[in-house]
C-alpha cells in the first residue's frame, strides 16, 4: 500500500525531547520536596495528561503546587530545548526524502513548544502551516481527534495516512482514526520492552531507526 500522506508525532519521533523535558520536570519536582530522578519521571509522569501529572505530584507532596508551577516549568523546559535539543537521528533526512508528499505534525505538545523546537532543529520551513497541536482539538491522545484534524487539513482520507508514533497513547489514537501506524523506538527515553508495548497497542509495525522506517514505508 502506498500512502498519500505521512503524519508525524513530534516528541520522541522528530525531536529527542522527552529526556530533556523529563529531566527538567524531575529537577523542579525535587526542588518542591519530592526527590525525583529522570527514571522516576519516566515511570510516574511520561505519557500522562498534564492535569494527571500535576495531581500525582500534589499527592506525593501532600499539598497543592504553587499557581506558577506549570508556567515556570514550561519556561525552564523551553530554555533547555534552546541549548540542548537534538533531532532523533535520521528524522530530517527522512522528512526531506518525502519530497512533495503531503506531511504534517500531530503532537500533544503546545503550539509554542512546537514552534520553538522546530526553529531549533531548522525544520520550520518543512511544515508550512501543517503543525497541529493538542490545543487545536477538544480531546487529546489517545482519542483520534488530532489525527482526524490532520487528515482533514491535508485533504487525505485517514485510511491513506501513515502515522509515525513513539507512544502507546499515540498508537491507540492513530488506530482509532483508521490510520496505519509505525511505532518508532529511537529516542533516548525508550526503555526495554517499549516495542512490545507499541505492538500490543495496535502498531502495524515497529522500527528501531529512521532507516528502518524508510524500508517499511517503501515496502508498503
Amino acid at each position: 500500500m502506498r500512502f498519500d500522506a505521512v503524519i508525524f508525532d513530534f516528541d520522541g519521533v522528530i525531536a529527542d525531547s522527552e529526556a530533556l523535558a523529563n529531566q527538567v520536570l524531575a529537577e523542579h519536582v525535587t526542588r518542591m520536596g519530592v526527590p525525583t530522578t529522570l527514571e522516576d519521571a519516566y515511570k510516574r509522569y511520561m505519557g500522562r495528561r498534564w492535569p494527571e501529572v500535576l495531581a500525582t505530584i500534589e499527592d506525593a507532596l501532600g499539598q497543592q503546587l504553587p499557581s506558577n508551577f506549570s508556567d515556570a516549568l514550561m519556561l525552564a523546559t523551553l530554555k533547555r530545548f534552546e541549548s540542548d535539543l537534538k533531532e532523533i537521528r535520521g528524522a530530517t533526512r527522512f522528512i526531506r526524502q518525502l519530497g512533495s508528499l503531503p506531511k504534517c505534525i500531530a503532537s500533544s505538545s503546545t503550539s509554542e513548544r512546537l514552534s520553538l523546537c522546530l526553529q531549533v532543529l531548522g525544520l520550520s520551513a518543512d511544515f508550512p502551516g501543517t503543525v497541529f497541536s493538542a490545543d487545536m482539538v477538544e480531546r487529546g491522545k489517545p482519542h483520534p481527534d488530532i489525527f482526524l484534524l490532520a487528515a482533514e487539513r491535508l485533504n487525505v482520507r485517514p485510511a491513506r495516512c501513515l502515522v509515525v508514533e513513539d507512544s502507546v497513547s499515540g498508537v491507540v489514537a492513530a488506530k482509532a482514526a483508521g490510520m496505519t501506524v509505525f511505532g518508532l523506538t529511537v529516542g533516548s527515553h525508550i526503555r526495554s520492552g517499549h516495542a512490545e508495548q507499541l505492538l500490543e497497542a495496535g502498531a502495524d509495525d515497529v522500527a528501531a531507526s529512521w532507516q528502518a522506517v524508510s524500508r517499511l514505508h517503501s515496502g508498503c
